[in-house]
């Protein structure tokens, strides 16, 4: 009894360190490079959300265009600390520091996960590793819903592993209400999503009425903002953006100077559609300015990546993996003018090499390990059908270092061997 207590004082006492370590490695970070105001379509989103009470991301004169470019959940976020009545850059640090806070919770989070696979000593470093990741830290600093999406991968991650540990009820409601939010945040998350609760109910004890329990909490967590996207466009949707990203990930000027950051330069049919950019943004003027913009918009530049992928469809697909092989390891070709300081490359590249290796040794039989290498490689694929920013990485990246430390494991094991064996024979 006094051992067990002991090993919870200092379990408490190591979540504590790192917690700290977290906010104190993040503060410095968002004083001196965080963002200082709202820019492109946060601005537009919150501001309308404040003033005009309305969800809207483009205006076109008088006429406020309702969203349907970005998932809500992150402009709500930012549009709740208007509450607190501040202004300027005080509101945007406001913002900031409650990112330095989610993502200090989310390193102890991501301890618990680990404690799940490995042991303590690997757990408390690659746990600390997450936290004072270079890409990491500066993600805190930057009004982007990149911070918020890591905060619920880790608790989703998390939940999904309890899940098949315990399957309690409670469990089951939290995980499927932080699904929809997260579904809410980010669009692709709904392949993720799908596969989740499939492989749940294939490969561990998750009943079929949990797995429907799952399915309609989630639904009903989203459906506020689906009642919403019906009664306005008569459609059930939650964003229409695919076309103009897949446009952008497979643009041929993309796909001939290997920028998997995507291209939006014009070509004849863009100029066709009076294309102009606004705010860092495509708009096409000859497109009625009607509640149907979006529709007519996205289903424009669905077309036009159809056909770009048809005209050379083996380019486009060595392309493809071109784009994973960038998002697993480094892009080679970056237009960021920050990427390649080593401080930010080598830890990536070197991340994503361990992280491939750690994939060799892992455990085949292992529910965990499958689901994290499923989930790893899905959404490297999905953002490969598209563009890739630097920041995406951090999707990846609890996952790279969980794969890393079964590498780190294995020599561990290895050496121990060696020593051991060593040892005998001297002996």
């Amino acid at each position: 009894m006094y051992i067990n207590q002991y090993s919870k004082n200092r379990e408490t006492s190591l979540l504590f360190l790192l917690f700290l370590i977290s906010l104190a490695a993040r503060i410095p970070v968002v004083l001196m490079y965080g963002d200082e105001t709202l820019d492109h379509e946060w601005k537009h989103l919150v501001y309308n959300l404040i003033v005009n009470g309305q969800l809207v991301y483009e205006t076109f004169d008088d006429f406020l265009l309702p969203n349907l470019w970005m998932p809500p959940l992150y402009a709500y976020y930012i549009y709740i600390f208007s509450f607190f009545g501040l202004e300027g850059q005080n509101f945007v640090l406001l913002v900031l520091f409650s990112q330095v806070l989610l993502a200090s919770i989310s390193v102890l989070v991501f301890y618990k996960i680990n404690k799940l696979l490995f042991s303590r000593n690997i757990c408390f470093y690659s746990s600390l590793l997450f936290s004072l990741f270079p890409l990491h830290l500066y993600a805190c600093s930057q009004i982007s819903s990149i911070s918020l999406q890591i905060f619920f991968y880790i608790f989703f991650i998390y939940l999904f592993f309890l899940i098949k540990k315990e399957n309690k009820n409670y469990l089951i409601v939290i995980f499927s209400i932080l699904a929809g939010l997260i579904l809410l945040l980010r669009s692709e998350f709904q392949a993720i999503f799908v596969l989740s609760i499939l492989y749940m109910l294939l490969f561990s004890k998750l009943s079929i009425k949990n797995f429907f329990l799952i399915l309609i909490i989630t639904l009903m967590t989203i459906s506020p903002y689906l009642v919403r996207n019906y009664l306005i466009f008569d459609k059930i949707t939650l964003t229409k953006t695919f076309g103009y990203n897949l446009w952008k990930g497979n643009h041929p000027y993309a796909l001939k100077n290997s920028l998997v950051e995507g291209s939006e330069i014009f070509d004849e049919n863009l100029m066709a559609q009076s294309a102009k950019v606004v705010d860092g943004f495509v708009v096409l003027d000859a497109i009625p300015k009607d509640k149907y913009y979006r529709f007519k918009y996205d289903s424009f530049f669905l077309d036009q990546a159809l056909k770009n992928i048809k005209k050379d469809l083996d380019g486009y697909l060595i392309f493809f993996f071109k784009k994973i092989a960038s998002f697993l390891l480094i892009d080679i070709k970056s237009s960021d003018p920050n990427y390649y300081k080593p401080v930010h490359f080598l830890p990536v590249l070197l991340l994503g090499v361990s992280s491939l290796v750690g994939i060799i040794f892992s455990d085949k039989k292992s529910y965990q390990m499958n689901y994290l290498i499923l989930i790893f490689f899905t959404i490297a694929c999905i953002f490969s059908t598209v563009s890739i920013l630097p920041r995406y990485k951090l999707i990846i990246l609890p996952i790279q270092i969980i794969l890393t430390n079964v590498l780190i494991e294995r020599i561990g094991k290895y050496w121990k061997s060696k020593f051991f064996l060593n040892d005998g024979e001297q002996n």
